[in-house]
């Protein structure tokens, strides 16, 4: 297996150094750099449409899968995000052989062919929609929305890294590749977490898995998204409404209320809409039908019934539908760990051989996501996180309506793609 150190070349996002660590006191500056004369391969969305099905369909398993694990949560409220971990999976395969990437590509369901080139191609669609996360405004998302995506690695600067490994994720992903010391936490630690600040918006301060000296590898993936609705909800028709918990209880919660256009969908056991941003994004709702069984857990909505739903709202025409939508301002974080485990990932757990492109007898120490949404009258501002560390062995009147006062789930879909950018389950908006 390569185990070459990569000869790097300094490249820039903004300029030749990246300074991310804390302010005071100013630990050394962190370089950004990447492989000699590798730089990111031109791909089209319409060339690779099997591949972003199928990438679509992974999304949806791990949405599911996390909904299912239900992280940190107490409450029952879940947000998540399955782009930001398959993107994170998609960098980390990459790199994978043997009875490990086999079994990663039957369980996530990845394409057989074309697998990084649809990655790319899916990157390069959202990339119209680039911007700084630091210049949002959040109290008034933007009309045209800001879908920030950036992936980044950190590698022990001692430790050999492949060269096919860091090439691919250069040429597919657009990645560069930070080389830091893992045992220097004073500057180490703080440059990954200003890095992912930067890349959120400050919607997410700390990456989420800890920090272990002995690392050698932090892969890191970053999603911001903010936008203004279509059509704004007034904040005058916003009122307490009821909404039934699991179990029965029923509590008050602000509760929006419009009538607009938009898809609508329904069949046995659910109803659906996709809800409109501005441009380029929608709101997937689907409420299960309340009183059957089940209906008051995330498994109401699997990615089986997720994928009808996407089917149904693909061929359904516009409608005018009246919606009642509570707000919520949701965070959860997971040990990505258990859900591998759940997904039946144990090779991909336990190698020490199969990720020998990327670093000789490397294997996974740790790997987290954070995510968190916040939705108003005005739109939607979100954010995700996923690492994944390692170390060496070394007003209109209606027919339509669907009024969301239980337990319900969300989608925030890029409409181009299909793609599952942000998932999650309300329990209770409060």
């Amino acid at each position: 297996m390569a185990r070459t150190l990569l000869r790097f070349a300094s490249v820039s996002l903004v300029g030749a150094l990246v300074a991310l660590a804390a302010c005071a006191p100013q630990p050394p500056a962190v370089v950004l750099l990447k492989a000699d004369g590798v730089t990111r391969l031109s791909v089209q969305t319409g060339d690779y449409d099997a591949q972003l099905e199928a990438l679509n369909a992974s999304a949806r398993k791990l949405g599911d899968a996390l909904l299912t694990d239900g992280g940190d949560s107490t409450s029952g409220n879940v947000v998540v995000s399955p782009a930001s971990l398959l993107i994170a999976l998609g960098m980390l395969r990459a790199g994978t052989s043997g009875a490990t990437a086999a079994e990663m590509d039957a369980v996530l369901g990845l394409p057989a062919e074309g697998r990084d080139e649809a990655m790319n191609a899916l990157l390069t669609s959202l990339e119209k929609y680039d911007g700084d996360p630091g210049s949002v405004d959040e109290d008034n998302p933007p009309r045209k929305p800001v879908m920030h995506a950036a992936n980044g690695l950190f590698v022990e600067r001692s430790t050999p890294t492949g060269q096919d490994f860091l090439a691919t994720l250069g040429r597919q992903y657009g990645t560069g590749v930070y080389p830091v010391s893992f045992q220097d936490e004073a500057a180490t630690k703080p440059a990954i977490d200003r890095w992912v600040n930067d890349n959120t918006g400050g919607r997410i301060k700390e990456a989420p898995a800890g920090y272990d000296p002995k690392n050698t590898f932090s892969l890191v993936n970053a999603l911001y998204f903010a936008a203004a609705w279509q059509t704004p909800f007034s904040a005058n028709d916003t009122y307490d409404r009821p909404f039934t918990k699991a179990g029965g209880e029923v509590v008050n919660v602000p509760t929006m209320g419009e009538t607009v256009s938009m898809k609508y969908a329904e069949a046995a056991g659910w109803k659906a809409v996709d809800l409109p941003y501005a441009e380029g994004f929608v709101m997937r709702l689907v409420l299960p039908d309340a009183g059957t069984p089940g209906s008051d857990s995330p498994a109401a909505v699997s990615a089986e019934v997720l994928a009808g739903v996407e089917k149904s709202l693909a061929e359904a025409p516009s409608d005018v539908v009246t919606i009642a939508l509570p707000k919520w301002d949701h965070k959860t974080t997971f040990d990505l760990r258990k859900v591998f485990a759940s997904l039946g990932l144990k090779e991909m757990l336990a190698t020490e051989s199969d990720f020998d492109a990327i670093q000789g007898g490397m294997r996974l120490t740790q790997a987290a996501q954070a995510a968190n949404i916040k939705v108003a009258e005005k739109g939607t501002v979100a954010a995700a996180v996923t690492q994944i560390n390692a170390t060496d062995s070394a007003g209109t009147a209606s027919e339509r309506e669907i009024i969301l006062d239980h337990p319900f789930h969300y989608q925030i879909v890029h409409s181009e793609t299909g793609l599952p950018l942000f998932t999650g389950w309300v329990a209770d908006p409060r």
